[in-house]
């Protein structure tokens, strides 16, 4: 089946790859480009992925004030000052600050939760579990699910992406690893809003 050059630049634009690759996509697809961009967005988060454990050291630091009540400052880091200059990288970072004044995020990964407040909020959960008098077998799954629950609007990676619905930051995160071909933390951020103390 032929494939259109419209298509093929069409993908190629929303995936970040050559304009070989884009064909062999749409071509393995039978031009349909629906089926093909998810293949090429498959292929994509999964060399994202492989990026994950590269060295981060350079990036920039971000700022955005939302009304002039809220301000938030981010740092977000990448492989080389090339990829910190492009525009694209530069966008990310201000939709990452954007993200952060709107839901108002603790931490940047779970792996950030001190071990106390993981703690204290499990005993929590178990003690309203406990007192709802569920069976053994399923009171440790509901527990971790509102462990789970807890701290997902508390954590910066796995919260609703704003700009996009059914996407989470991380998943935003990872497009841009693979459209940009470099490893993208977020290292930290200070969110401050107007006569609130944190």
């Amino acid at each position: 089946m032929a494939v259109s050059i419209e298509d093929i630049k069409k993908l190629k634009e929303l995936t970040g790859v050559g304009l070989t690759d884009a064909k062999q996509a749409l071509v393995e697809a039978d031009g349909n480009f629906d089926k093909a961009l998810e293949a090429m967005r498959k292929k994509g988060l999964t060399k994202a992925e492989k990026k994950g454990d590269r060295e981060t050291r350079e990036g920039i630091i971000d700022s955005y004030v939302h009304s002039g009540r809220i301000g938030v400052v981010v740092e977000v880091n990448c492989e080389t000052d090339f990829v910190a200059r492009l525009d694209d990288f530069k966008k990310l970072a201000h939709e990452v600050a954007m993200q952060i004044a709107a839901m108002s995020p603790k931490y940047v990964t779970e792996a950030d939760i001190p071990a106390e407040e993981m703690e204290r909020v499990r005993k929590e959960a178990e003690d309203r579990v406990k007192a709802e008098g569920k069976p053994a077998d399923i009171a440790e799954k509901i527990v971790d699910g509102q462990v789970k629950k807890h701290f997902t609007e508390q954590v910066l990676m796995t919260q609703p992406y704003i700009l996009e619905e059914g996407k989470t930051v991380e998943d935003h995160i990872k497009e841009n690893i693979a459209k940009l071909g470099e490893n993208i933390v977020i290292r930290q951020f200070k969110r401050i809003e107007l006569g609130v103390n944190e």
